[in-house]
């Protein structure tokens, strides 16, 4: 007995000493990038770069999998971030982050990638401008994604040249594979995977699966291309000294913390809510995607019974399905007639907002799954605010700025915030993908910040629907990408007995404590709800982030954890 409690205490002790070693990387990563983007500008091989590569070498990102490797190249940690850069940016050797400057306003096009949404604009052959309205969050999460990409291209380089400093056939092959698919031509490609399998470090079968993940990817270039340039601005600065750079705009420099597009986000929304006379009624704050609330409020309705089907699930999937455009643009015209009011952003937070005043909504159309009193909708004819996912330290700004007295004129009220409630997808460390986490806390990492609550949601209220349902503290991470197994397995083993993590919590209970306990701009009482699925497991070999989304398998979490939070809403 007493050698088990010590081989456990030698194990925990290992644990935390990697843990430790994690965090301080993650720190000295941070304190870089504020660093350099403070200076304005800085050379990711530079000394100042290579502080950065040599700290995520040690962290060894679980999202970015391979990239300790001297040799392999990680497929699905490239696909994953090129799904989040603007499309050609392996071409360019200089990259701008730079603020809203007018540039929508310019005859350049701009580039949207396809799983963040953010303008970019494509300046020559060799230089990216990349819009960062969303605060420090998204642009250090920027910088990470470009230091791994950097990593990966030394990598292409060093396998593309031989013993002697030669180039190897299967470089010289590449770039005429390369010039084909820039004349239209066609090609073996599986002759062109053997090339690329050199190339890469990896193995023909990787190397295939890859390069048709990254064919199927929406707004990405092919691998053969990602590889040529990638290598090709490598080995430019190898042996020609025509070195990469990446600048911050001083715009974006002074603008960074200031809330310039939260503010003028959070009054469009005041304004909207004052001109229909719906300020004073009460109102309930929703954190979510902009299609579970419609769906589940309009979509019987506005479907009928035969398109929609019998239960709530089924009308989610058939919605969910990618070819059912039509249905879903019904959907969304049947609601606008019928009490929804869309804002489009303008404000540069890229955060959408439906307003659903419920004195309009046909009682008819709520699914059976919603519990609700009648008596109470028709007496306090209550309004639901919907807000678009924020990013990060995003959600303490918008939020901030919404639960701030309105001023316009002679004209000053305070909303009337009855609840909030949060549904996000996060990272689980104690079950699968599809689960659901019911947070007691917020813990936000590398702070003394932490953030109890009352959730007013229960986690019985999950069992039943064959999906885990786990309670505890969140850990609200400085970044998703730069976590790895150490760290999470102290959050999870340790003391804090961490179920899962996420990026915005801590954010939104900073700014929600900073409104009810000292503006006093929001009663003490407002409900909270907060309920996250998970997305991915990153402690799972092959659950990370980067192995794909949860597609049709989200369906039931994302509509569960509505239904769950409409129904403490529409109860009183």
């Amino acid at each position: 007995m007493t050698m088990l409690n010590h081989c456990e205490m030698t194990q925990v002790k290992t644990e935390r000493t990697r843990a430790q070693e994690s965090r301080a990387a993650i720190q000295r990563l941070y304190i870089a990038m504020r660093h350099l983007f403070l200076r304005g500008s800085y050379k990711p091989l530079g000394v100042s770069g290579e502080a950065m590569i040599n700290s995520l070498l040690l962290l060894k990102p679980e999202i970015y999998g391979s990239i300790a490797d001297p040799e392999k190249v990680e497929l699905s940690g490239l696909l994953y971030i090129f799904q989040r850069l603007p499309q050609g940016i392996e071409e360019c050797r200089y990259v701008n982050l730079i603020a809203g400057e007018g540039f929508e306003q310019s005859e350049f096009t701009p580039l949207i990638p396809s799983k963040r949404r953010r303008n970019c604009y494509r300046i020559d052959d060799e230089q990216m401008y990349i819009e960062m309205t969303r605060g420090r969050s998204d642009i250090y999460d920027v910088l990470t994604h470009l230091t791994f990409l950097f990593v990966e291209s030394e990598k292409i380089r060093r396998n593309s040249f031989d013993y002697k400093n030669r180039p190897k056939r299967e470089w010289l092959m590449l770039e005429d594979i390369v010039q084909r698919i820039n004349k239209g031509e066609n090609f073996n490609k599986e002759i062109g995977y053997t090339y690329l399998s050199t190339l890469l470090g990896r193995t023909f079968k990787e190397t295939a699966v890859g390069a048709q993940n990254f064919e199927e990817a929406d707004r990405v270039n092919n691998l053969f291309k990602i590889t040529y340039w990638l290598g090709k601005r490598s080995i430019e600065e190898h042996l020609e000294e025509k070195d990469r750079e990446i600048t911050f705009s001083s715009a974006l420099r002074e603008n960074v913390g200031n809330h310039i597009h939260g503010e003028i986000w959070a009054n469009k929304i005041k304004q909207t809510l004052f001109e229909k006379k719906l300020h004073k009624r009460p109102l309930h704050i929703i954190s979510a995607n902009l299609h579970s609330v419609m769906n589940i409020l309009y979509a019987k309705k506005a479907l009928g019974k035969k398109q929609a089907g019998k239960s709530l699930e089924t009308i989610a999937q058939k919605l969910s399905i990618s070819t059912n455009t039509a249905l879903r643009q019904k959907v969304k015209q049947y609601a606008m007639a019928n009490g929804m009011t869309f804002i489009q952003d303008e404000s540069g937070t890229n955060i959408s907002v439906q307003i659903f005043d419920l004195e309009q909504l046909n009682k008819k159309s709520i699914p059976a799954e919603i519990e609700w009193d009648r008596r109470y909708v028709e007496k306090m004819k209550p309004v639901l605010l919907v807000i678009d996912y924020p990013f990060g330290e995003q959600a303490y700004e918008i939020i901030d700025e919404l639960l701030k007295p309105y001023v316009s004129g002679d004209q000053k009220f305070q909303l009337n915030v009855d609840s909030i409630n949060i549904m996000g997808k996060a990272g689980i460390l104690k079950g699968g993908k599809g689960d659901i986490m019911i947070p007691t806390a917020h813990v936000f990492e590398g702070t003394a910040d932490n953030y109890p609550f009352v959730n007013q949601l229960d986690p019985k209220e999950f069992k039943g629907h064959g999906l885990n349902v786990y309670t505890g503290p969140m850990i609200s991470v400085l970044g998703t990408s730069l976590q790895n197994k150490d760290i999470l397995r102290y959050f999870s083993r340790s003391s804090w007995k961490a179920i899962g993590l996420e990026m915005e919590g801590a954010h939104y209970q900073k700014a929600i404590q900073g409104a009810s306990q000292i503006r006093n701009s929001i009663s003490k009482d407002v409900d909270l709800r907060y309920a996250y699925y998970a997305s991915d497991n990153p402690l799972e070999t092959g659950s990370t982030l980067a192995s794909g989304g949860l597609g049709l398998d989200g369906v039931r979490p994302t509509y569960l954890i509505t239904s769950k939070i409409l129904s403490g809403i529409l109860n009183g």
